[in-house]
């Protein structure tokens, strides 16, 4: 019986994780269409906030695999 639960967390993982990865590569794709400075004005400074939000996040995400800390909503603004 505990192989057959690990078996359903593994799949249930996999399908729950795999969704929500492809969202946020999804999000990035969008991100990236931003970048058309035909149909937006930003600067180096905006490029600056926006990778440091990305690879901040990146960071905690990373820390809550290898430890038990709980992952904070943050909210972004220029």
């Amino acid at each position: 019986m505990a192989k057959k639960n690990q078996a359903l967390k593994r799949e249930r993982f996999k399908n729950v994780a795999g969704r929500r990865v492809q969202n946020i590569l999804d999000g990035m794709d969008s991100l990236s269409k931003c970048a058309n400075r035909s149909n937006y004005d930003y600067d180096n400074d905006d490029i600056a906030k926006m990778m440091k939000a990305i690879k901040d996040k990146v960071k905690v995400l990373e820390a809550s695999y290898t430890s038990n800390t709980k992952s904070s909503k943050n909210t972004f603004e220029f």
